[in-house]
């Protein structure tokens, strides 16, 4: 059986507005977060999107996300963190290393300053998130996740190239995947936000 994964970013968050990295730590929605994450439960309702099972992040800003999205229940998992980026979280997103366009991300930059390889969150968010779509009553679901995490899940099943041409990880972004027999594939992006 074919099952369905909505994907989604936080909202905006104060970090996201200053322009700081924002991993581990947390920082709580804007106004512009908190209206855009309303319009997503809107467009929800609105195509009779229903979901049996809903996830989020143990970030704060993705839970709050994730309630101003839906009243139904829902399990906070760690397995959907954000990235951790050690001593730069809460730093001028200026301080980002450069991108290693031949492995598609900053592999082990954050290790040595107290943060995680794309490695292991790569692994972490394709574990936590196969686990979810693998139990037996599932057939829709909806996870609230974070832009790098979202971002190196995507790795799993995307190429860089596609990646670029075809996802905007932005605020609020939805990524549609199905999956079966262990394999999930990107079905499109939903920007509900303009």
């Amino acid at each position: 059986m074919t099952k369905t994964l909505y994907l989604m970013r936080h909202g905006q968050t104060l970090f996201n507005e200053l322009h700081k990295i924002q991993g581990a730590c947390d920082s709580p929605l804007t106004e512009k977060g908190i209206e855009d994450a309303k319009a997503v439960g809107k467009y929800f309702r609105d195509n009779n999107i229903k979901f049996d099972h809903a996830y989020s992040s143990t970030q704060e800003r993705a839970s709050d996300t994730l309630e101003l999205i839906t009243n139904q229940p829902y399990e906070r998992l760690k397995g959907l963190k954000e990235w951790n980026f050690g001593v730069f979280e809460g730093e001028s997103e200026k301080l980002n290393p450069k991108f290693d366009p031949t492995i598609g991300s900053v592999g082990d930059f954050f290790v040595p300053y107290g943060g995680d390889s794309a490695d292991a969150v790569q692994k972490r968010m394709k574990d936590t998130l196969t686990d979810v779509m693998n139990q037996k009553d599932t057939e829709q679901v909806f996870a609230v996740s974070h832009g790098g995490a979202i971002y190196l899940f995507l790795k799993n099943w995307l190429s860089l190239n596609e990646i670029i041409q075809h996802t905007d990880l932005g605020n609020c972004a939805i990524l549609k995947f199905t999956f079966s027999n262990n394999v999930f594939e990107y079905q499109e992006t939903i920007n509900v936000i303009k």
